[in-house]
């Protein structure tokens, strides 16, 4: 299929995890790295919102916001507090809200009373929520999430590096749960884990080929049905500092540059989309 639009129908996000400088150089920064936008946790503070809402407004930037469920509450009172973080998150009116829904600990009927909550506050902000696929969360593997599937179609963001350590495997052999999960995906998340972990040392290094291929191939896939359905791709590189960047020993130094990873994974992309369209 040969697809001639230009590249705007895909737009790409930094993350902040790890970021320790001022909001608005954050934001330079990754304007200057070629990102159309960020992607970060929401504030519930007026002054740090204001801060935040006029630095997107100097670069030109979009946000996706972040919110999550605290999983260490009781049900209830996650739930109630997940409901309030929303609504003031929906208030700043972002692009999208990517979720941390719910808990691995909490019973399916609960998991499905937060999916529920969210998407009345996104059908009445006209504003999409997408849950992460998630470790600790009610997504936290291939085949619970399928559960959720059949019983409501869910917008979801696809992190597949969590599956792939949950799983031990890069799901060669999943294709057909994985087509599920990818015609409910609306947002990636790119980051590239593997069998023993959630993120490679550098996905540059050669010894990751095949793990780094496999990560590609699968946002293909989400990036071929979001154009099929007419919907613009959002997609934000997610590699972590350290603790999730792994470290030398003692030392403690970074095995690689998170942020010129993230870079990386965010050129090859657009190298790899400009393929699919030519």
């Amino acid at each position: 299929m040969h697809y001639s639009s230009a590249q705007e129908d895909v737009l790409f996000f930094q993350t902040n995890w790890g970021y320790s400088g001022k909001t608005i150089d954050f934001i330079k920064k990754a304007k200057d790295s070629g990102y159309d936008g960020i992607e970060i946790w929401a504030s519930n503070i007026p002054i740090q919102q204001k801060t935040i809402s006029q630095a997107l407004k100097m670069f030109d930037m979009k946000v996706i916001f972040l919110c999550g469920s605290n999983p260490n509450l009781p049900y209830e009172k996650s739930l109630e507090e997940y409901i309030g973080y929303l609504k003031n998150t929906l208030e700043q009116n972002p692009i999208a809200i990517n979720s941390h829904t719910g808990s691995d600990f909490y019973t399916f009927e609960q998991n499905m009373t937060f999916i529920s909550e969210a998407d009345k506050l996104s059908k009445l902000y006209n504003i999409p929520i997408y849950h992460e696929t998630h470790r600790g969360r009610f997504s936290y593997s291939l085949p619970e999430t399928i559960k959720y599937l059949e019983k409501n179609e869910i917008n979801l963001t696809l992190d597949i590096s969590h599956w792939m350590v949950v799983h031990e495997s890069l799901l060669n052999k999943q294709k057909k749960l994985l087509d599920k999960v990818i015609q409910n995906t609306n947002h990636i998340h790119a980051r590239v884990g593997f069998e023993e972990g959630p993120q490679v040392n550098d996905p540059t290094a050669p010894e990751w080929k095949n793990t780094v291929d496999r990560h590609f191939d699968i946002w293909e896939s989400v990036i071929l049905k979001q154009w099929n359905e007419k919907k613009v791709v959002t997609i934000t590189t997610e590699f972590g500092p350290p603790n999730y960047m792994p470290t030398e020993p003692i030392t403690r130094r970074p095995m690689s540059n998170q942020w010129e990873v993230n870079v990386f994974i965010m050129n090859s992309l657009k190298d790899r989309i400009k393929k699919i369209k030519n």
